[in-house]
């Protein structure tokens, strides 16, 4: 048999030789111990850079920065193995690892909340139990059928027990899925916040707890010798004594000090110790040490506390010590091995029959919940996301020699396949270009008034909410128009982390405070009108990429319009402004380029409620798909028997009309006449249509609308502004205007140029401006269209130490 993997270790220490008497392991361990941790993290993140546009996650590059050191690649050369894994080094860096991994093990357990696994939804219950089941039957199968595909001369002899643990560890390490993987590949890949990832995160939950309890009473059975089933049991003892005694005793001193914030940076020196603690009890009882590293971090709290110690110890764990682990899972892997069997071909195909479990039973459950056969293939394929608990079975049965190195690098060849092919595949199925182009229309104006309007409103903090609740107020929901919103709570992502957490609390961890505030507002909100369905949830990811998240909810609840607030505060006593975050304009861009369905931002100088006093909203109307988008959204607010409407067609006539017809003239030559012309006539028929809709269904009928036109006749840009401060004299509460208001008029192009705020158009930057003097509110609104691109410039980056009077 050619491998050379089993490895004896000579463990005899000499008593006299003290360490303190000695400079022996500073000079011959440690250096060639660093030499080990600086080239796993390297390699491992080289990996990952050069597979990131697949989505492959972490663990596998780290894995593969070990592969890269075996017999099939650079092992094979003596000198570059025995620079890295030297005699004296492998025991070193092995303990290294394992004390990473325990390490990794107990964070994965303070992101796992045991409470959401006890209201786990029934879908995803079903999922997972069907997906347990059928990996067990099938891995049975297939671990007979590679065990006869063997070569004789390769099959190590063993007792019954040993055959009968090799099918266990086989079909186990099948059957779990990783949690914290998965999480991060939803995350990634923009669908943790959908129904197909809650689904999947739910199903994977269910099954990591089943994995971890069938570990715990499975490894003190791979022992020799012994008393399997009094490990067995003291093991669940210890862990109930947990749960029941020190949980009960750890968590009211932590919380307090957490609210009191007299937790210290110190303090986390006491979490490890009770790591350490925890996983020697487990280890003594015959168990594994990562199963009380991993009850350890199941019984802490989570909110707060779990943040601090994830932002201070995660990314020393997961960034330096468990490279050493997955690396040398991947050392293992002797390709060469593999071919030179007899059946290397069959075994190619068990490998592949191996992802086939999940996807099936996944394809089967789906089908009785009513679900497309696409995401159950979704499902199917993200449950075969493999993590630390395959990875630990394997190298225990390896260690143990439980299973045959054949048909240990086959399951381990089949785990870096499930794992790296779950993020193209998904990403191929689900792209989110393609199903935004595939929808329909998704605007208020295509809208039919009898039909339910689905609004994603999305707030930062609390303030935010009840400037939403009016501008919803407003919108006019009644039992025959009913309103569905969808509020959304952002949260940057400052680490990986947190986007574990939330996913699987549903959305209460985070900022819980604020979500717990914003969900009381927009209940509050829903009682005094029936008419109105509310649904409250949280995003959390980093502000890049944010806007993707924000995209996937509105194209999941099927939504007409988003709604964003505007990045700056106003605060009309004191005529200042406060900038909130100048990442939050970037956010507004992002959507508007992107998004799936129309968009409004709305900057609030503190609109009254409809339900005290009478909304005086006014649309300025020039042309264009925005304009008509907001008139419309505007008509469904005048439906309200205490809301005034004023509409003002702006038209360009003599030199405005000129200066427009030179500026079409250039783009026809430059962009070829018959599109230009057609779409400009094609515009101007859409907006007389609806123009006159309005004024025979609404004006007509409605004494509380009115509808006036004013004409620009010069060229200046001057008479813009000035033409809006004539208008703004009455005084309005709303203003609801289009973000591409006449965006074919040079006049307004030039104003662009000088727009402090190009997201906003051209009217909505002057409405926005505190220089213009308004009081009113104001609704800027982009319709969707589909292949829109749409090019703003760069948010201004404005740093001030407070409030600036203006």
């Amino acid at each position: 048999m050619e491998m050379s993997y089993f490895a004896c270790y000579n463990v005899t220490l000499s008593a006299s030789n003290k360490i303190w008497m000695t400079d022996d392991v500073m000079i011959k361990r440690i250096p060639l111990l660093s030499l080990q941790i600086a080239y796993n993290i390297l390699a491992s993140r080289l990996f990952y850079f050069i597979l990131k546009p697949l989505h492959v996650p972490l663990i596998v590059a780290q894995m593969l920065a070990g592969f890269a050191l075996s017999p099939t690649l650079f092992g094979r050369f003596e000198q570059v193995f025995t620079l890295f894994y030297g005699q004296h080094g492998i025991l070193a860096i092995e303990t290294f690892s394992n004390l990473g991994i325990m390490y990794y093990v107990f964070l994965s357990g303070l992101e796992m909340n045991s409470e959401t696994i006890l209201r786990s939804r029934k879908k995803g219950t079903s999922i997972a139990v069907a997906g347990i089941v059928t990996s067990m039957l099938f891995g049975v199968g297939l671990f007979t059928l590679q065990h006869k595909l063997e070569d004789n001369e390769d099959m190590i002899s063993r007792k019954p027990n040993k055959q009968n643990q090799a099918y266990l560890f086989w079909c186990l390490a099948l059957s779990v899925t990783g949690f914290p993987v998965l999480a991060r590949i939803l995350a990634n890949l923009k669908l943790l916040y959908t129904k197909l990832g809650k689904d999947a995160l739910t199903a994977a939950m269910l099954t990591d707890v089943y994995g971890w309890v069938l570990f715990t009473l499975l490894i003190p059975y791979s022992n020799n010798g012994g008393k399997p089933y009094l490990s067995a049991i003291t093991t669940l003892l210890f862990i109930v004594f947990c749960f029941t005694v020190v949980r009960p005793i750890l968590v009211p001193i932590i919380e307090h000090k957490t609210s009191t914030n007299t937790w210290r940076k110190s303090h986390i020196l006491d979490v490890l110790m009770g790591v350490f603690i925890c996983s020697y009890i487990t280890d003594f009882l015959g168990t594994h040490p990562i199963v009380g590293a991993f009850v350890f971090g199941l019984i802490l709290p989570h909110g707060k506390f779990a943040d601090m110690v994830m932002e201070m110890s995660d990314d020393f764990v997961s960034g330096i010590l468990c490279p050493a682990f997955f690396s040398g899972f991947g050392f293992r892997l002797n390709l060469p091995y593999l071919w030179k069997q007899q059946n290397s071909g069959l075994m190619l195909l068990i490998m592949l029959l191996l992802c086939i479990p999940k996807v099936l039973s996944s394809l089967i459950v789906t089908f009785f919940f009513g679900m497309p056969a696409r995401d159950g293939l979704a499902i199917g394929l993200l449950l075969n996301t493999k993590g630390i608990m395959a990875v630990i079975l394997l190298n225990v049965a390896w260690d143990k020699r439980i299973l045959e190195p054949y048909a240990f690098m086959v399951m381990m060849m089949a785990i870096i396949v499930m794992t790296v092919i779950v993020s193209p595949l998904i990403n191929a199925i689900y792209k989110p270009k393609f199903r935004f182009m595939q929808s329909q229309l998704r605007t208020v104006q295509k809208l039919r008034f009898d039909m339910e309007l689905r609004v994603v409103a999305c707030v930062h903090n609390a303030k935010q909410s009840y400037g939403m609740i009016k501008v919803l107020e407003a919108i006019n929901a009644s039992r025959v128009s009913p309103v569905h919103v969808s509020a959304v709570h952002l949260v940057e992502l400052t680490r990986h982390g947190t986007a574990i957490l939330v996913s699987q609390m549903d959305n209460t961890i985070g900022s819980q405070a604020e979500f717990e505030t914003i969900t009381d507002i927009f209940e509050g909100f829903t009682q005094q009108y029936n008419a109105v369905r509310f649904d409250t949830s949280s995003v959390v990811s980093s502000y890049a990429t944010i806007h993707e998240d924000i995209n996937n909810v509105a194209e999941e609840k099927r939504a007409s319009i988003i709604l964003l607030p505007f990045h700056k505060e106003y605060i009309t006593s004191e005529s200042s402004i406060e900038i909130n975050n100048n990442e939050h304009c970037e956010i507004n861009k992002n959507v508007l380029q992107q998004a799936p369905c129309s968009v409004g931002i709305f900057v609030d100088r503190g609109l009254g409620s409809l339900s005290k006093t009478n909304m005086r909203i006014i649309t300025i109307f020039i042309g264009g798909s925005d304009d008509r988008e907001a008139l419309s959204i505007a008509w469904r607010m005048a439906r309200h028997s205490e809301t005034q409407l004023h509409v003002v067609r702006i038209l360009l006539l003599g030199k405005a009309a000129e200066k427009a017809k030179e500026l079409k003239t250039s783009k026809t030559k430059s962009n070829g006449m018959l599109s230009t012309v057609m779409d400009d006539v094609m515009q101007k028929e859409l907006d007389e249509e609806y123009i006159l809709s309005f004024r025979l269904k609404a004006v007509n009928n409605n004494d509380s609308i009115v509808y006036s036109e004013r004409e620009v006749h010069s060229d200046k840009s001057e008479e813009i502004p000035t033409l809006l401060n004539e208008i703004d004299k009455p005084g309005y509460d709303l203003y609801v205007v289009g973000q591409g208001s006449g965006k074919n008029s040079p006049v307004f192009l030039r104003l662009l140029k000088w727009c402090d705020h190009p997201e906003l158009g051209v009217i909505g930057d002057i409405l926005a401006s505190t220089s213009f003097g308004t009081h009113s509110s104001v609704l800027i609104v982009q319709q969707y269209l589909p292949g829109r691109k749409r090019v703003v410039r760069k948010c201004h980056r404005e740093i001030k130490s407070g409030p600036e009077i203006l």
